[in-house]
């Protein structure tokens, strides 16, 4: 028999007949007729996402929440009521019982009352905000931990739109992300909330009737209860603000309030200065023919750099700072090379410990000029306030070198190698310089505030 190329040998009628191929089994399709009536409808007429996001200067993350056209309340005449809140530990709390969600998904009201608390206060007229540091976000682009990254905002955002679907009421989110203008218990949060929704006019907010509730109000520990809490930036932000603040429990479940207490009040740092305060020390720095080595030591934020430009820059010293030139060596050379021109020195680093003192002490002896250490006692969180001021505060009174935020390890990493200049070391002697502000009132209005 022959074949057909190809086809390889043509049946007989003996074979049995070829069955024809199965039919295929329909796949339901996933397309909902809702999907395909929006494809079909024009933008015109399509109804707006419930849920959308922005970003604000590469940190701050904002959503807001639209909610049906059934739950809208007008909002009262007059100023603005505003309620606003912290997210995690105040609104929700993880379903896996973990301090942070795992995902998406991990999450519960943090009490039961939580939701018909808050759409009653939007039927009250009070608009409702979400104000929340997430320092576990990023918003820059970091090819190291981009898939990292892109899960966290991920989940956060999926967490968020849950949890505001389910409330269905109109709500806007603003979420810090960075330590910068945005992060509580700093306003920059607040500030951009009253300029999306044009409230411009200090006036135009109804503060005495306005709140913010957050678990972070610095309470003491209860014995057998309640832990002490991990911060008061909550209640400093409200403070900050000028509007009352509740704790969870105060504002959701009516329990009466903690005691508590801030690591460090601005404020009452002033009002104790100014007590011991009794008169001006006078600065032991003139104008001198013969040069001489004059050693900063103090925590980063302490004033050695302000000191320097108010009392020792007039006389004719000049400044060795190894933030500037990078490293020690290359300070020690540009000093040897100021001395040897007849010109005093002044090193501007923390010169935390004896074996970094002990640099500059033997290059006084080998160059044969006196060298003096100026001690800056301001204690660490007073530093850490007035570096975040310094760096927020821009402008060629305040931050004249244009210097940003330094992180917490700076000032950690002081305290840990700062032992007192001695005499004893090689100094002609030891000059403590306690802290003390100095500017206007708007300058002290400023500074008061909480920044840390």
């Amino acid at each position: 028999m022959s074949e057909r190329p190809g086809l390889g040998k043509r049946p007989n009628s003996h074979e049995k007949g070829v069955s024809p191929p199965p039919s295929k089994r329909r796949q339901p399709s996933t397309t909902t007729n809702k999907a395909v009536a929006d494809f079909f409808t024009p933008l015109s007429k399509k109804e707006p996402e419930q849920m959308s996001w922005r970003v604000v200067d590469d940190s701050l993350l904002i959503g807001r929440y639209v909610a049906s056209a059934r739950k809208l309340v007008k909002p009262t005449k007059g100023k603005r009521k505003i309620a606003a809140f912290d997210f995690d530990s105040t609104l929700v709390a993880s379903a896996s019982g973990k301090r942070f969600s795992k995902d998406a998904v991990d999450w519960k009201w943090w009490d039961s009352s939580v939701p018909g608390t808050l759409r009653s206060l939007h039927e009250d007229g009070y608009f409702v905000a979400v104000l929340s540091n997430q320092g576990g976000i990023s918003l820059k682009p970091n090819p190291k931990t981009v898939k990292s990254d892109q899960k966290r905002l991920g989940d956060f955002k999926g967490k968020v739109s849950a949890v505001l679907k389910q409330l269905d009421i109109p709500v806007s989110v603003y979420a810090a992300t960075a330590r910068d203008q945005y992060r509580k218990p700093r306003v920059g949060m607040w500030q951009q909330l009253l300029q999306d929704y044009n409230i411009e006019s200090v006036d135009a907010v109804d503060l005495e009737n306005s709140f913010f509730v957050g678990d972070a109000g610095g309470r003491n520990a209860v014995a057998g209860g309640a832990p002490k809490d991990h911060s008061c930036v909550d209640r400093d932000f409200a403070a900050n603000i000028g509007i009352h603040f509740r704790t969870p429990e105060e504002h959701f479940m009516h329990e009466d309030s903690r005691p508590f207490v801030r690591e460090f009040d601005p404020t009452n740092y002033l009002q104790e200065g100014a007590a011991k305060s009794t008169s001006a020390v006078p600065i032991p720095f003139s104008e001198k023919k013969s040069p001489e080595i004059v050693l900063l030591c103090g925590s980063p934020g302490a004033g050695k750099s302000t000191f320097y430009w108010r009392h020792l820059q007039p006389l004719g010293y000049e400044r060795v700072n190894q933030d500037i030139l990078k490293t020690r060596e290359k300070c020690l050379k540009a000093a040897t090379e100021l001395i040897k021109e007849r010109t005093s020195v002044v090193v501007d680093n923390t010169n935390a410990d004896p074996p970094t003192r002990e640099y500059w002490v033997k290059l006084a002896k080998d160059l044969e000029v006196p060298i003096r250490c100026v001690l800056f006692t301001a204690p660490s969180k007073l530093c850490e306030h007035n570096d975040t001021v310094r760096a927020l505060n821009i402008g060629p009174e305040s931050n004249p070198e244009n210097r940003s935020i330094l992180p917490k390890l700076a000032f950690t990493s002081f305290a840990s190698r700062y032992r007192e200049p001695k005499a004893s070391e090689g100094f002609e002697d030891v000059i403590k310089v306690d802290f003390e502000f100095e500017g206007n009132e708007a300058h002290r209005k400023l500074w008061t505030k909480y920044w840390v």
